[in-house]
């Protein structure tokens, strides 16, 4: 099943529900202000981004909200720090939608072509 986590008041999350409305694909919306993702499936998020950026530095990276207003504290950390540092401030850092089709792929940011992929 498809994850779609990200916070009810984001235009893309929004946007990314109504795509997978339409097309009648089901979904389960985790809203990050409720519940944050788990160890683990921050974890497969990452390690399947990891195969389409390149690495755990870049998919890490990709998973950031550069517009965030916590984003300075995130920056000029050691890339050995950054992974921890987005984990531990999910709802402040991530880019949203982060969407997840099982524990093999996922996606950051609005994402259609790849979405039309997934069944």
């Amino acid at each position: 099943m498809i994850q779609i986590f990200g916070t009810n008041k984001n235009f893309d999350c929004k946007a990314a529900q109504r795509f997978f409305k339409e097309r009648r694909v089901p979904f389960q919306f985790i809203d990050l202000k409720e519940k944050e993702m788990s160890a683990g499936e921050f974890d497969s998020v990452v390690t399947a981004l990891s195969k389409r950026e390149g690495g755990r530095t870049e998919a890490v990276e990709a998973l950031v909200d550069k517009k965030s207003s916590e984003y300075s504290s995130f920056a000029y950390l050691d890339d050995s720090e950054k992974e921890d540092k987005l984990f531990d401030n999910q709802l402040k850092l991530l880019k949203q939608p982060v969407c997840r089709n099982g524990k093999t792929d996922a996606t950051v940011g609005m994402e259609q072509k790849i979405w039309e992929t997934w069944k």
